[in-house]
């Protein structure tokens, strides 16, 4: 596939801009932001640091790209329904960004290394271009449609664990804790006996980029959002991995249980999280 260009900039340049330049300006805000907000309970936070970290990304995207379209996460109401509507509006758009601006904010909040921003670029419902930007250890995760995906400029692959038994996943506990929180510990309570370990960085993003550099066999999670899941999708699914809903759909931009995995112990994880 040749790479799509738009005047002489290609939409992978600009991401990659658009993350490092966001991803810097992150860590200068570390234990240095001035306001700290709840969205729908006490575990779901937002900062100026997410809002100021859109409005950079956003307005680089549109410099570039004035006529494409784009969801960022602080451009959302809080919750499921809002979620779905928004991405409801735009998904069949020809070109659609599809931001998370700080993946990992509690983490952010708290000074704990693992946050990163996530960028997407959908054409016609189909990700074509997937970036994850980690400003504490200065890794960027890219994929394109087709060409790869790559970290340090070394092409990714999954790792090559057989079985659950032999594998380190990771998952993360959901914002919502009336019906999700429950489901995921239920989940927890299953899969922890039979794989090797169980890890939780708080970012899914920075999950399903370790999932498809081979540093996770695998990663499943709840009540998550397109902005979440878009860009690490397409990592997983250009290193060899298997990514969709945990009920055994493929990805789609809808997808809000996930589960992805190196592919090999995909129908075992699925197997588990069924029961």
């Amino acid at each position: 596939m040749n790479e799509p260009v738009v005047g002489s900039k290609s939409f992978a340049a600009v991401a990659i801009n658009c993350a490092s330049k966001a991803g810097e300006w992150i860590k200068t805000k570390l234990g240095n932001y001035q306001r700290l907000d709840e969205k729908m309970s006490p575990h779901d936070l937002v900062t100026e640091v997410d809002k100021g970290s859109e409005k950079l990304i956003r307005s680089l995207i549109m410099m570039n790209f004035p006529s494409h379209s784009f969801l960022g996460e602080e451009g959302v109401e809080p919750g499921p329904e809002a979620s779905a509507r928004a991405l409801e509006s735009v998904r069949d758009a020809e070109y659609l960004w599809i931001v998370d601006p700080v993946d990992g904010t509690t983490n952010f909040v708290h000074g704990f290394p693992f946050f990163v921003v996530s960028i997407a670029l959908a054409h016609k419902g189909e990700i074509i271009l997937g970036v994850v930007y980690d400003p504490s250890a200065d890794e960027l995760f890219i994929a394109e449609k087709g060409k790869g995906a790559y970290v340090h400029g070394k092409r990714m692959s999954v790792s090559g664990e057989e079985t659950l038994r032999s594998s380190l996943v990771a998952t993360g506990f959901p914002a919502e804790h009336r019906t999700a929180l429950p489901r995921n510990l239920e989940q927890l309570r299953r899969i922890a006996p039979k794989v090797r370990n169980i890890r939780s960085s708080g970012s899914a993003a920075l999950h399903l980029a370790y999932v498809a550099a081979g540093r996770l066999s695998g990663f499943w999670e709840i009540g998550l959002n397109s902005w979440d899941i878009a860009a690490g999708a397409l990592l997983v699914q250009e290193s060899g991995g298997a990514v969709g809903d945990i009920d055994g759909t493929p990805y789609h931009l809808g997808v809000r249980d996930v589960a992805a995995t190196n592919g090999q112990i995909h129908g075992e994880l699925l197997a588990e999280l069924a029961d």
